[in-house]
């Protein structure tokens, strides 16, 4: 897989590694890093890139393939399927929007007040549209 992004772990994350490259997958694909047809990298490429297991990184293809991320092919290689893409976003904004409650819930508990938090939130989605359009 030429010129493929980087499919790292993160070493202080909570999350197992084979959850976090699934998460890591769904972010290259629902971002368009990786497009529809991309080849991903082997299991056993991906294993010594991310060192871990390649059953860890087998794992973590088949759960792509069941949300049907990506598919499997005999010899050929793992690649994104045409619907990747679509699935990729619907399932990494599930994720985005409940890390984004947890991270509000934590400034809250913390004592910022509401309304910088609402600021905050207002500026985002006004340089998102700059951006858009």
């Amino acid at each position: 897989m030429e010129h493929a992004p980087q499919i790292r772990l993160d070493p202080e994350s909570s999350a197992a590694p084979s959850e976090q490259l699934v998460q890591r997958v769904l972010e290259l694909v629902a971002s368009g890093a990786l497009g529809a047809g991309a080849k991903l990298p082997s299991v056993r490429g991906l294993a010594a890139a991310a060192l871990v297991n390649h059953n860890t990184v087998a794992r973590a293809y088949r759960e792509l393939e069941v949300l049907g991320v990506v598919r499997g092919e005999n010899g050929r290689g793992v690649f994104v399927t045409d619907a990747g893409p679509r699935i990729a976003r619907e399932q990494h904004g599930g994720a985005t929007l409940a890390g984004f409650e947890t991270a509000a819930r934590a400034a809250l508990r913390c004592g910022h007040p509401i309304e910088h938090l609402s600021e905050i939130l207002r500026s985002l989605a006004a340089t998102e549209q700059r951006r858009a359009s």
